[in-house]
């Protein structure tokens, strides 16, 4: 009767654990998506400065010209997709786990 018993509560608290999984995976995509979306003006402005840095009265400061400028001009775009493929991801897989998708 104990090993029944056993069995039954072991079963249950995987089970309970695995619905917990999948919330905690929901709640990490939506974290990584807030805190993506805080960053986000600092790394555009950071860009922004370096990519204007070129015009400045101190232009020995940066050397940042041709396709690197232009490339550096891509960071914030490249930065918000990763934000949004990786909260993206993390949520679906959190769904899938609960049994919603």
């Amino acid at each position: 009767m104990s090993l029944r018993l056993f069995i039954y509560f072991t079963t249950f608290k995987i089970y309970g654990s695995d619905k917990l999984m999948a919330l905690g995976n929901i709640l990490g995509g939506f974290i990584v998506v807030l805190v993506g979306a805080t960053l986000m003006p600092t790394i555009a402005d950071q860009t922004e400065a370096t990519y204007n840095a070129g015009n400045s009265v101190n232009a020995s400061a940066t050397n940042v010209t041709g396709a690197a400028k232009a490339i550096t001009g891509l960071v914030p775009l490249f930065f918000a997709l990763g934000i949004m493929a990786t909260g993206v991801a993390l949520a679906v897989n959190g769904l899938r786990e609960s049994g919603m998708m």
